[in-house]
């Protein structure tokens, strides 16, 4: 923010769980005063210089598995699955992020922020880049950890299943109907 719009600033007070990188991103131009105009103006410039510095910086990134998760993907990868990684994350830092994980390779296709800015079109990308792979009448199901997750899948009108890893509780995300709630992916992989 600094370099693209001159301006010291950061993520404090902005919801970051649930949220979207240009999301997050724009809450935090807002606060500081600049219009949608100015922020839209200056976006694509901000969204570069972003992916630019995590490129540079990728050896330093270490995602945090949740238990089991790799065990999770790995079998429904061998199974066949189509699996698709629908991130609020810029699409640079999303792969990234996957790639230090070590499952990178494990996803076909993604759907990211920008220009995608809401969840639920990000989820609708991805919905409909599974069923241009399967057909159309494909099953898809979104698997998420944050109230956003399932709010986003019920308006794509996918099912969803909850998984209680990230700061939100299972009683939390069990309270708001998910298709599925699971305590973490060991939860789910036993049933899987």
């Amino acid at each position: 923010m600094r370099k693209v719009f001159g301006l010291d600033a950061t993520i404090d007070g902005v919801p970051v769980q649930g949220n979207t990188d240009i999301g997050i991103l724009r809450a935090v131009l807002r606060q500081q005063g600049l219009s949608d105009a100015e922020i839209d103006f200056g976006l694509p410039k901000l969204v570069e210089q972003m992916c630019a510095e995590v490129r540079l910086n990728a050896s330093q990134m270490s995602p945090e598995l949740c238990p089991s998760i790799n065990e999770l993907v790995s079998m429904l990868h061998s199974k066949g699955k189509l699996l698709g990684a629908a991130s609020g994350n810029l699409e640079t830092i999303g792969w990234l992020k996957l790639e230090r994980a070590g499952l990178r390779d494990m996803f076909a296709f993604g759907s990211f922020s920008h220009p995608l800015e809401f969840r639920a079109d990000i989820f609708r990308h991805g919905v409909t880049i599974a069923r241009q792979r399967l057909g159309s009448s494909a099953k898809v199901y979104v698997v998420g950890d944050t109230p956003a997750d399932i709010e986003a899948a019920r308006a794509v009108s996918v099912p969803v299943i909850a998984l209680a890893t990230g700061i939100f509780q299972f009683d939390q995300l069990v309270a708001l109907s998910p298709d599925a709630c699971f305590g973490c992916a060991t939860d789910m992989l036993s049933v899987a």
